[in-house]
């Protein structure tokens, strides 16, 4: 294909297919009986780690925050603690509220449809196993889904970067696209990464807020990540990554 005497990559035309134009919007019915569930749910034998209650409330002005939010990729070592790993869990798009029935986020997305899942590969966090984990963010804890030392499986799997090894925590965002696509059809495509980038600033700001340092990673070897966490790369699979350690 090609659009202006340019031969289109997939990229090109991920873009150009995907414009709504006027007048010529899909048509389509929601089909309410088919709505995906919105959240992921493992088996009650999968060990569950508890989370502290996040803060609410204070914490440092939203200015100051901005203004000191940069890249960081070079670590200390010192552990988190479960607190901060809990307080950037949260940020990420945790519930903030509940109201009628419906939980609202820290994070927006399209629809209210919400199809990001998130993932942690825990290298170093006071009382937390290291291991690869699912954040269940209807009850605000984990899911253990392996325990071990995969520092270097996450690093090889983020293109090689060293950050993904030091770092303290690897925090993993999956997409459920048939949550977004049973209502947007092919044009969810463009949402679920809006999502992904909503989330990621979420943490991004809170690791600044919480005096630590983060990097996000949109370089990965896919089908490698996907393996780690335990997805099949079709109707799940990975969108995006984000590294979080102490400052040196």
């Amino acid at each position: 294909m090609a659009e202006g005497g340019k031969v289109m990559g997939i990229g090109d035309r991920f873009q150009q297919e995907l414009k709504y134009q006027r007048g010529k919007l899909p048509a389509w019915q929601l089909d309410w009986a088919r709505k995906p569930g919105m959240y992921k749910q493992y088996p009650a034998d999968v060990p569950k780690v508890q989370l502290d209650e996040p803060d609410r409330e204070g914490g440092a002005p939203l200015w100051d925050v901005l203004q000191h939010r940069r890249s960081v990729r070079k670590y200390s070592g010192e552990p988190l603690t479960t607190h901060e790993l809990s307080q950037l869990l949260w940020s990420s798009q945790g519930i903030s509220s509940r109201s009628q029935g419906f939980a609202f986020r820290t994070a927006p997305s399209a629809g209210a449809l919400y199809p990001l899942e998130t993932y942690l590969v825990v290298n170093a966090v006071t009382d937390i196993e290291r291991g690869v984990y699912h954040y269940a963010l209807d009850r605000h804890e984990l899911d253990q889904l392996q325990v071990g030392d995969f520092r270097l499986a996450i690093a090889k799997a983020a293109l090689d970067q060293e950050m993904a090894y030091h770092a303290n925590a690897v925090f993993i965002w999956t997409a459920v696209f048939a949550r977004s696509t049973w209502k947007y059809q092919q044009r969810a495509y463009r949402y679920i990464y809006l999502d992904a980038g909503h989330v990621a600033q979420n943490v991004a700001l809170a690791a600044v807020a919480l005096e630590l340092g983060s990097c996000q990673i949109g370089a990965l070897y896919d089908d490698e990540v996907n393996a780690l966490i335990g997805v099949d790369g079709i109707e799940e699979s990975v969108l995006y990554m984000t590294v979080v350690g102490r400052l040196r």
